[in-house]
């Protein structure tokens, strides 16, 4: 068997930088066709000297020219901007890592789709945002879509039988975050540093914020419609603190199937990335002795109303995933630019999705108009939060 060859969109991003370890610790096994990286472009040039790949692409085309000095003398071919990420993106390799953050990713994803390889998908936005038109994409070029959410990833490994008509309910767990045990008065002070210290995962910014306001958890709630076909109320959520069960199949026979790992995306990463068959790696192993015992509450949506929120915009369907997805990226940017508080987050997400509704996205043009209408309509927002 030849080498594998792959494209990391993402590269410099965390899910990115843990999916190259992978490949550096299976010289063997892999090759690297495509980098493609945001603004990081030390890290984007080191990965390229150690992988040489094909092509290496850095998203803001404005800082091309630094990565061209950075990489002067080594043969290696770079680009820069929105046409040349597409490019790379849609080149015809065997396996794509999809980790751009946001909506950002949704073109890129879509571009790799469509040169029909297999997808290991984890930019959940592109599929919350524009989720008919993805798959439609999905299924007219026979790409195989694999999760690398912890979550979605153990529900794919736990239905490994096929026995989709037998499912009741899947059961998506989250840590809860930092602030699962704060009162709602003691969240109004919360600082953007207390916010990025996630207690379990080692995650990027956008997603450790989402992770506490649990607006990560609503979007996986709408990511796992898409991807498993199930509606809105067989898909529960259950805050578990030690994140060692990342998500449960219930059976119409009353089995329970659990995925359980140590907290360690190497693991949901290497299962996409050797699918069908298993990886080895360096991710610390299981012991259930230490850990002793596992704890499991129902979420307060009180505090966190991203979940109802997420939950709304599934059901209302059409564009307002879109809507939701879109007012958070902006709210979740102005919190990290200290511009609103972390309770505003969902203040804002919530008018903006009272504005805008559910409007019709057939395509994906319309899906990106859809997007920034939601933008703009953030923006608005807050001014309206900072003047409150």
């Amino acid at each position: 068997m030849g080498l594998k060859r792959l494209t990391i969109l993402g590269s410099t991003g965390s899910v990115g930088t843990q999916t190259l370890d992978l490949v550096r610790e299976n010289p063997s096994a892999y090759a690297i066709a495509a980098l493609v990286g945001g603004r990081n472009v030390m890290m984007l040039a080191e990965q390229a000297r150690k992988f040489r790949p094909e092509i290496t692409v850095i998203s803001d085309e404005t800082l091309l020219p630094a990565l061209r000095e950075a990489l002067a003398g080594t043969g290696l071919s770079v680009a820069g901007g929105r046409d040349a990420v597409l490019e790379a993106a849609g080149r015809k390799t065997d396996w794509t890592m999809c980790a751009i953050t946001g909506t950002a990713g949704l073109e890129p994803t879509l571009a790799a789709v469509r040169q029909g390889g297999t997808i290991a998908f984890a930019s959940k936005e592109s599929l919350v945002s524009a989720g008919d038109v993805f798959l439609r994409e999905v299924e007219a070029a026979g790409a195989t879509l694999l999760p690398v959410d912890s979550e979605h990833n153990a529900i794919l490994q736990a239905m490994a039988d096929g026995n989709v008509k037998s499912v009741e309910k899947i059961v998506l767990t989250a840590s809860g975050g930092p602030f699962r045990n704060h009162s709602l008065e003691e969240m109004r002070g919360i600082t953007r540093e207390a916010a990025l210290r996630h207690p379990v995962w080692s995650m990027g910014a956008k997603i450790s914020i989402d992770s506490a306001t649990m607006f990560n958890k609503g979007l996986e709630v709408i990511e796992a419609s898409r991807l498993f076909s199930l509606s809105s109320t067989q898909i529960e959520v259950l805050v578990h603190p030690e994140s060692i069960i990342h998500g449960m199949i219930c059976y119409s026979d009353g089995s329970v199937l659990a995925q359980l790992g140590s907290p360690d995306m190497r693991i949901p990463i290497a299962h996409t990335l050797a699918w069908p068959r298993r990886l080895a790696t360096q991710a610390p192993r299981l012991d259930l002795a230490q850990v002793a015992k596992l704890e499991f509450h129902a979420p307060d949506e009180t505090r966190f109303p991203a979940l109802r929120l997420a939950r709304e915009a599934l059901m209302a369907g059409a564009g307002a995933p879109a809507v939701l997805n879109a007012a958070n990226e902006v709210a979740v940017a102005a919190f990290l630019d200290r511009k609103i508080g972390f309770l505003d987050i969902a203040g804002i997400v919530e008018m903006v999705m009272q504005e805008l509704g559910a409007p019709p996205v057939p395509d994906l043009a319309t899906v990106l108009a859809v997007d920034a209408a939601a933008r703009a309509a953030a923006v608005k927002a807050l001014a309206k939060a900072k003047a409150a």
